[in-house]
């Protein structure tokens, strides 16, 4: 008989994380599994059976509590019994957690379920949200409150935003009653860095194994570029949302570091960012254009990820898929995507140290190969063998 599995997370086959999920699945029904994502938000399309958690009414009454009250996580109780009661029809062999939190979930409802439940279950953690008393990162507040008791938190403003309570010392205290205790759990950071982080907090005593993510190698691949302007030194940035965290900031300063003949190419700005960019900063708005996407990081002379708050960015992978070196900041385990043939990392923060490290790449001082960027992907981060590693979690769990 066929083994079930059900994942859950805030998007199915969107986004990094429903990316993530939706492979996954994919690769579970090729190992001949019935494969389930239970989602949040959103229309996806999947190769995995689909179960939406609520409404968008809901979702949005969830984000409305969230934001007044800093409750993130204890709305949709409704939804989330529903959700319940779709699990226990389902009955799967693994429960596959990853966001549950985005204005969808209860979270005290579910782990009330998955204590009684018994099957194995499998975090993975692609941000802090989990052991924090509101936030989802901490590096850029310099933060570590999280290590012994969230309380008087300094990040409110950003996600889960709250505009009128600070409830962090409560969540703190909620998140350790419902996530500890009787549970068959194992958690899978996508990072060193998170994994390492993760065993400082209150789950540290739970197993954790990292799984680096994986991306798609046939469609991020080197290209030749026809049109390059070989007089230019290009150097891009990728980013969903860009804002200070992300490095925007840091690409401006670094600009005015640079001669003339570099070109700066940003993907991802809101129109309002791109109007107001200096000479030289090239913006283009948010593409789901994938084959735009393979072309620019084709084209680039290097990528360029001055992240000031990250776990594992996706575009550190695509870019070295396309045969394209990678010089980040040391944030969070932004590093871990390169080696010594790859890239460079520099200290987080040293706008002059990137420009640097920019320049001696680009004077030949410092040589890295497309051939080198593209072995580090094919043997790293294949989609498909980063994600097998999770049916091989599922079955050695199982065996147990």
């Amino acid at each position: 008989m066929s083994k079930k599995l059900l994942q859950l997370n805030v998007t199915a086959n969107w986004g990094s994380t429903g990316t993530i999920a939706e492979g996954i699945g994919q690769v579970a029904v090729n190992n001949g599994w019935k494969s389930t994502i239970a989602y949040g938000r959103g229309t996806p399309k999947s190769k995995s059976d689909l179960i939406r958690v609520g409404s968008d009414w809901d979702m949005r009454f969830h984000g409305l509590q969230s934001r007044f009250f800093d409750n993130h996580g204890l709305a949709s109780k409704s939804a989330t019994r529903r959700l319940v009661d779709d699990i226990k029809e389902f009955s799967p062999d693994i429960i596959h957690l990853h966001n549950i939190h985005g204005y969808y979930l209860n979270y005290p409802i579910l782990f009330d379920f998955l204590k009684s439940y018994g099957a194995p279950i499998v975090w993975t953690l692609h941000d802090c949200w989990s052991y924090t008393g509101h936030c989802a990162y901490y590096d850029f507040a310099k933060c570590d409150k999280w290590k012994t008791g969230c309380h008087n938190c300094p990040q409110t403003k950003s996600y889960p935003s709250s505009l009128l309570m600070n409830r962090s010392t409560k969540n703190y205290a909620l998140k350790k009653k419902n996530f500890l205790g009787d549970l068959n759990i194992t958690f899978v950071p996508v990072s060193n860095w998170l994994r390492d982080e993760l065993k400082q907090s209150f789950l540290g005593n739970y197993p954790a194994d990292t799984i680096h993510n994986g991306i798609d190698l046939d469609t991020f691949k080197p290209k030749v570029i026809a049109q390059r302007d070989d007089s230019k030194k290009v150097l891009l940035g990728v980013a969903s949302v860009w804002d200070k965290r992300k490095g925007l900031d840091e690409f401006i300063s670094l600009r005015k570091l640079l001669p003339n003949n570099y070109l700066i190419i940003l993907v991802g700005l809101s129109q309002d960012q791109i109007s107001t960019l200096p000479a030289g900063i090239t913006g283009i708005r948010r593409t789901e254009n994938v084959g735009q996407l393979v072309d620019l990081y084709s084209m680039a002379d290097l990528f360029i990820n001055p992240t000031l708050e990250d776990n594992f960015p996706t575009t550190n992978l695509e870019a070295l898929a396309c045969g394209t070196p990678v010089i980040t900041y040391r944030t969070g385990g932004s590093p871990e995507a390169i080696d010594d043939k790859t890239g460079l990392v520099v200290e987080k923060g040293n706008v002059n140290a990137l420009a640097d490290a920019i320049m001696q790449v680009m004077d030949r001082k410092v040589v890295f190969s497309a051939e080198d960027c593209r072995i580090r992907a094919e043997e790293n981060f294949n989609k498909f063998t980063q994600f097998n590693k999770y049916i091989d979690l599922y079955k050695s769990l199982l065996s147990r």
